[in-house]
């Protein structure tokens, strides 16, 4: 009778351990993925509902720092930098605390990201930005705490912080054009050395028109603002393969002085090796 008593009570606690009771989260979790001009924006909060409560004011208490949602702080996430209250923000994490008051609100990026809730001890020095928001009365009330991105433009947007019955909107700023204009004066520009060298290289390895690899390794070299014994390397080589036994003898000479003054075994050795092969050793 013991014996079976002790299987039943094993079979008891084996199925507890499996059956485990799943109800919905209280606020749930929320993520927003936002690309706004070239920046990706990620938002990740936790969204509580009013369930008849007076929230601003009552539950949310006016002057007091807010989490601004509910359970682990809401966290923004910006891939280039930003601009907020004047302030530029790195590429980064940052949470989001808020102070609610009954006419305005002061919205923190705070840069330690990993608090359940607010920080134990709020430290000024981690506030990154902050700023005064905009308040905007709405005449219907929003039950569950939703956050937007609203007014996207390539260089701005809101952050809309909604419910009961009022919006909140926090301008954030994005160097959109400033990240154009370098794009576009980097491609205006033409090819770097480091582009002529790569596609010289990838010509020859791959078996393709060895006569402009030929073309684009000299000028790679040429604009190279120092020389490189691995660029003079792959020039031998190319030189070679296009019948210019010549130009790769040369080449492989300024590559092996380069190897022998940098201290690179590896390159002296495949110099002198190849121009042994070429017959100038």
């Amino acid at each position: 009778m013991k014996k079976l008593l002790l299987f039943v009570c094993a079979i008891s606690v084996s199925i507890s351990a499996y059956a485990q009771l799943q109800t919905p989260a209280p606020s749930p979790y929320q993520k927003i993925e936002q690309t706004i001009g070239l920046t990706d924006v990620t938002l990740e909060y936790s969204r509580p509902s009013m369930k008849g409560r007076t929230i601003y004011g009552g539950l949310v208490p006016y002057d007091k720092i807010w989490r601004t949602g509910a359970n682990a702080n809401t966290k923004i996430t910006f891939s280039n930098a930003v601009e907020v209250g004047g302030t530029k923000l790195a590429p980064g994490t940052y949470a989001i605390y808020t102070k609610p008051g009954a006419q305005s609100w002061e919205v923190y990026f705070y840069s330690d990201a990993n608090n359940w809730g607010t920080p134990q001890k709020w430290d000024d020095s981690k506030v990154a930005a902050k700023l005064k928001a905009q308040l905007f009365p709405m005449p219907m009330e929003v039950q569950t705490f939703t956050m937007t991105f609203d007014d996207v433009t390539n260089n701005s947007a809101n952050l809309g912080i909604i419910w009961e019955n009022l919006y909140v909107a926090v301008p954030i700023k994005f160097y959109t054009d400033q990240h154009v204009s370098a794009s576009i004066d980097e491609v205006m520009s033409g090819p770097s050395a480091n582009d002529y060298y790569s596609a010289a290289v990838y010509y020859l390895e791959s078996g393709k028109d060895i006569s402009k690899a030929k073309k684009w390794i000299d000028k790679a070299i040429e604009m190279r603002e120092e020389p490189a014994f691995w660029y003079h390397r792959q020039q031998s080589l190319i030189y070679a393969k296009s019948g210019d036994k010549s130009g790769a003898i040369k080449a492989a000479k300024k590559s092996l002085e380069l190897a022998q003054k940098a201290g690179n075994d590896d390159y002296i050795a495949l110099n002198s090796k190849s121009l042994k092969e070429w017959g100038a050793m």
